[in-house]
């Protein structure tokens, strides 16, 4: 099958979403699948306001049909609501193509972090935009239900994974500070939380490893964390591994990927009882959960990290990508002409 999924989320932007879609390409391809990405990489872009490092793509209504059309998927997936989800949603309706749309940010809170725009404007956006959708695919149950909340039909189910063999257990001595130490991976921007957790008072070092346009804020205002760049993932591993707690402050996240690769590496995690955590985590042992974040890291460090590894194996980006197939919609084949008399 050729499947064709336009995100406005693409390389060289460095979250769970772009993460999520190159891993799916890469299962959908070792599934003998052909993959066309369409990205802000094709177009004239602008930055995102308020968020420099996203760029949002400009005039590119014509490119985008012309590519959907030349390209003739067999499946279409929206991936993001962004400028070139609205013109391939817009061509999809035009032309009468099934196709699929992703919930994948809380984006809704997040305008309202940023802007102080209410929730039921964005999620009015939302409703519309995704309406037409032959399926909504939603990471979590949770995230699932709230969708439904909102008034969204068509609501399916799309897990996540993790890759177990870069993500392990192994002996590391990448991070060098007292003992013990807690962990943050991820973007560093308002809605991630992170000061709740520079904030605590807790033992050891606190690491911070992500890029975004809260960084030099709290590294001005936390000048006694220690604080790394966007990693590869060989090497986020080994900072996973080096750690003694993976520390999730965020209260907004549909998921949250790093929540996988942390436990892979055996690092249990420390979050508050929210969407994705709950999710995540379950009822499992692999992490503490509390309202108080500081008592969650520190019930965090009695954990065994074999069960924070165990539990991480349950998911798997094939089961995953399974599941997106499953919910695709195949664009009807034309009709052949009738034989000749």
């Amino acid at each position: 099958m050729k499947v064709m999924i336009v995100t406005d989320a693409w390389s060289p932007q460095v979250n769970g979403v772009v993460r999520t879609l190159r891993t799916t390409r890469r299962e959908l391809e070792a599934m003998g699948h052909a993959v066309d990405i369409l990205s802000p990489q094709e177009f004239r872009t602008l930055p995102c306001p308020t968020y420099p490092d996203i760029r949002l793509s400009i005039l590119a209504g014509a490119a985008v049909r012309r590519r959907i059309r030349d390209y003739a998927p067999d499946a279409l997936h929206i991936a993001t609501e962004g400028p070139l989800g609205l013109a391939a949603r817009r061509h999809a309706l035009r032309t009468g193509m099934p196709f699929t749309t992703a919930y994948h940010t809380r984006f809704p809170e997040y305008v309202r972090a940023r802007t102080g725009i209410p929730l039921a404007w964005t999620y009015r956006f939302l409703r519309w935009f995704h309406a037409p959708a032959r399926a909504v695919m939603a990471p979590t149950p949770t995230v699932k239900a709230d969708l439904e909340a909102f008034g969204f039909d068509n609501v399916v189910l799309w897990t996540r994974g993790v890759d177990l063999d870069v993500f392990r257990m192994q002996p590391s001595h990448r991070l060098d500070t007292a003992r013990p130490i807690f962990l943050y991976v991820g973007r560093v921007a308002v809605e991630k939380n992170v000061e709740a957790f520079l904030e605590l008072d807790l033992p050891g070092s606190k690491w911070v490893v992500g890029d975004g346009p809260a960084l030099a804020g709290l590294r001005a205002r936390f000048p006694d964390a220690h604080y790394l760049g966007v990693l590869q993932q060989p090497e986020l591993a080994e900072v996973y591994a080096a750690a003694d707690v993976f520390v999730f402050p965020s209260r907004t996240d549909t998921f949250g990927l790093v929540l996988l690769e942390a436990m892979a590496c055996g690092l249990p995690v420390a979050a508050y009882p929210v969407t994705g955590p709950l999710d995540v985590l379950g009822d499992s042992a692999a992490g503490a959960m509390r309202d108080d974040l500081r008592e969650a890291c520190l019930a965090a460090l009695d954990i065994d990290r074999g069960t924070a590894r165990a539990h991480a194996e349950q998911f798997s980006w094939r089961a995953a990508t399974e599941q997106f197939v499953a919910h695709l919609h195949p664009v009807a084949a034309p009709e052949a002409a009738p034989a000749a008399a």
